[in-house]
Parts: C-alpha cells; structure tokens; sequence
C-alpha cells in the first residue's frame, strides 16, 4: 500500500513493484494532464513536483519525471501534477503567464513546462526578486519544447513573479506537512512484512538484512537510469530495495581532509558543497542531466551503475576519491580506481552496498580542469570526458591523474600519460608525447557517439587543452561558458 497526498488529498494505493509515477497517475488515479513523451527523462513531459516535509513540517518542493520515478517512492510525500493548481477558475502564476505570453504551442509538453515552472516559483517565494539566467535555464533545461518556442517559455518564467499569487487552498493547510511527516514515519512498505516486491529500510542495517535475504533484488535510489530497463527494454522489475530513505545513506560527514558522501545523496544536495570546494566540479554539474534528474539522481548510483560513460566517476578518479562498502561482515574501504573490473562489473559483492563516497578537498596548489564532449550542450550523455587534475612546484608537474570516460569499458586513468607528465615541466613536446600514450592507455570502442578513431581524437585534443591551460596562465581556455 502506498499512502500519499495528491494536490492536497489523501491516496491509498496499491502497485506493483516496477509501476511508475507516471502509469499510477494516468491509468489508476485517472489524472492524464501529465503526459508521456520520451520515457527515459529526457523531454520533462511527465514532469510533476514532490513535495517533502522538513523537520519543522515545512514542505518543500522539487520537479521530478513522472516517467522514471518508481510510485513506491511517494510514500509519505505530496504529488502535485497540473490539475491542482488552479483555484477554481484562478490560474496559479506559472499557468497565467504561459497564457499570457503565448508560451503553448501544441501543448504536449505545456503540462511538465507548466509543473518546473510551479517548482521554481514556490521555490523562489518570499525570497523578493526574480530568478536569474542560470536559475531559470536551470529549472527549465529538462523540458523540451517540441514547437521551439522557448522565447515565449523564458518570457513567462519572468512574468509569473509579477503576477498576484493565486494559490490552491491546499497550499495554505498547515497540517498538510505534518500529516507527510506522519505517514513517513510509519512507512507501510515495511522490510519485516515484505523482504520482496518493493522494500523501503530506513536504516543501513534493515538494508543489509534486506541484501542478504535477497540478493536477487535490484537496488533502487533515483531510478534515473535503473527505470529506463522497464520503459525502453521492457524488462520486468519485480523485486526492489529502495535505498533513498536509508539515514545513513543519506548522510554528508565533513573531515579535515574531506567529505564522506552518503550513497544516497541527489546531486542537487551535492550543489552547494561543489559550488564552495570543488568549482570544476560544480560546473561540470551544469552539464551533468536535467534539474529533474539532479533532483533525484545519486552520486553513489552513477558509481555503481558502472557505465563507462558516466560523469562522476572519471572526476572522482581524477580526485582521488575512496569507497566505503558495507556488507554482513562489516564495512571496507578501497580507493575507486580498484572499484571497477570490466564493463558494468565491479568489486562489490552481491550482499553488499555502496554506503559513501569519500570527496578529498582540493589541497593548495592543486588545479582540477574537467571537459565533456557530447552532441548536445546540457543534458546529454558524454562520447567522452576528461577528468584532469595536478599541481605545479617549481614549474615541474607532480600528483598529475588524467581520467576519462567513453575511452574504454570501465571510467579509467591513462597511467602511461600520466607517468611521461609526472615531474616534468610542461611543454610542447611533453604533451605531444603524452598524448602518444594516450594510444597504449585506451582502446575505444566505437558507437552511436562516437568512432573509435574520433575518440581517440578527442582525448589526445582534450590534453592539448589542458597544456593551452597550463602555458596560458592569464586567461582561461575553454568552449563554453561551462567548459570549465
């Protein structure tokens, strides 16, 4: 049984383990103003916000794809889709200014466009000025409008602030946020009752337990590349262990030398962290999915997961980052670099987790440089990234890590790149021989992103960068405002 709110009232549902938020709402709850485009959380369609009490009772609001969020995870929070907003005949802001600026074209993807732009608004109240460039791309950079008619789209995104707040009455209940917290606290989805179908633990050991009773089952956090098995390959996932609500999972313990990152944390929380510590980083999350997927994509999920596309692992390597797994017989450290064996292989074991992942601190005197190449600026997937970091003493390279994704069947370090660099002042014809072993360090594969021959290209070129860097030392050497 699934016990959530729906636009301010109460839903007792029944569904199996695999049934998405999307499918709950058009084919159980009857609600088909969000729409299904792409199924995979590219278009924002679907798009419908979460709402989640905070200790105080405070709810607070995040966009979501409906598409590939699993509708077990609504357990304990409030769903909002486009038939709640409006009070009666008064639209809310975000559905008077797309109105008013003629900002629906066909109107397929009008409901998601309309839902980011409620997010932002609740998000940006009482705050007393109106989003900014980034802010705004940001909320809207997950809906896709199939007419082109972004024009428009941004035109309302600024107007909705200067119109007078239309809220739904459920917006102003104060019991609202205490009711979630109540019904999160005694989740129904319980590990005792129910160790198949759809487990949600709260804790790491109820998680554990879960493991090892059923190694079988897939672990599920985000669902944002896990989901994409039942909506693009069809499959079946009939037997899940959420991991979201695992306290310690969710954790960020902060260290002098760093922090230790819970599995579970969104990207969204990691922001801040980044923007402060870690700059290349940070930007590198500009590029990095859509706000719906940061909102619910984890840092440990993209570990795990094992693609050799992904964009968190070669930037962790390059940071040297470190693994905690825990399992029946205690918890291991390991440094990532060990964590990955083949394609989609790893070390970790079938009754163990991902528990945290350790994020050094940039030491004085270390740069970081992070470049993706994909087909699309924002929201796409890499042909290829490189993760570089190093420092300067004396004008000599030293602790030099190059790490790329797309270049071989695991996220991987070029060790014989890195070795010509090591302790050598940086020059012209050092790189050029570097990027000659680049040809013994990787052997690319080739596919729908990129030949072989074109990624070997790329690399070699992304290294020609980082030397521009290097040998330009008073202005910055990048594509894009988010090449950094």
């Amino acid at each position: 049984m699934i016990e959530f709110y729906l636009n301010g009232q109460l839903q007792q549902c029944t569904a199996t383990a695999d049934t998405s938020v999307l499918e709950l709402l058009r084919q159980q709850l009857g609600k088909t103003g969000t729409k299904e485009g792409c199924a995979s959380g590219d278009c924002g369609a679907c798009s419908v916000a979460i709402g989640e009490a905070d200790t105080q009772g405070k709810i607070r609001y995040h966009s979501a794809n409906a598409c590939i969020m699993p509708a077990h995870q609504l357990q304990g929070r409030h769903l909002v889709t486009v038939e709640g907003l409006a009070q009666g005949s008064e639209l809310h802001p975000a559905q008077a200014a797309m109105v008013d600026c003629h900002a629906s074209q066909c109107g397929f993807c009008t409901p998601g466009i309309v839902m980011s732009l409620f997010t932002l608004h609740e998000n940006q109240r009482g705050k007393h000025f109106s989003p900014d460039r980034q802010q705004l791309e940001s909320a809207l950079g997950g809906n896709l409008c199939r007419c082109t008619g972004y024009r428009p789209i941004r035109d309302a995104a600024l107007a909705m602030f200067e119109l007078p707040e239309h809220r739904p009455s459920w917006m102003d209940d104060p019991e609202l946020g205490v009711r979630l917290k109540e019904i999160a606290a005694h989740d129904q989805n319980s590990p005792e009752d129910d160790p198949g179908s759809y487990a949600q633990p709260a804790t790491l050991r109820q998680l554990i337990e879960l493991r090892r009773q059923s190694p079988e089952a897939r672990l599920v956090a985000g669902a944002t590349d896990l989901w994409l098995e039942n909506t693009q390959q069809l499959k079946s996932l009939d037997s899940l262990i959420d991991v979201s609500r695992v306290a310690e999972l969710n954790a960020i313990e902060e260290t002098d030398e760093g922090w230790w990152i819970g599995a579970a944390v969104t990207y969204t929380r990691l922001e801040p962290l980044l923007e402060d510590h870690h700059p290349a980083f940070s930007h590198l999350m500009h590029r990095f999915a859509s706000r719906q997927v940061r909102n619910r994509g984890t840092l440990g999920g993209n570990i795990a997961n094992a693609s050799p596309i992904g964009d968190c692992p070669p930037t962790l390597l390059a940071l040297d980052a470190r693994l905690r797994l825990a399992g029946p017989q205690g918890e291991r450290e390991m440094s990532l670099e060990d964590f990955f064996l083949d394609y989609r292989q790893t070390v970790l074991q079938e009754d163990e987790v991902i528990r945290a992942i350790f994020l050094p601190r940039l030491a004085a005197g270390r740069e970081c440089k992070i470049w993706k190449l994909s087909k699309r600026r924002e929201d796409d997937i890499s042909s290829v990234l490189g993760a570089f970091s190093w420092r300067l003493d004396n004008g000599r390279l030293s602790q030099v890590r190059l790490a790329f994704g797309g270049m071989a069947a695991v996220p991987k370090r070029a060790p014989q790149a890195e070795a010509i660099l090591e302790g050598k002042e940086p020059s012209h014809e050092l790189f050029q021989r570097a990027r000659q072993a680049l040809k013994e360090d990787f052997q690319p594969m080739t596919d729908a992103r990129g030949s072989a021959e074109y990624r070997a290209i790329a690399a070699a070129n992304l290294l020609e960068r980082l030397y521009r860097v290097l040998d330009a030392t008073t202005e910055e050497v990048m594509l894009h405002a988010h090449a950094h």
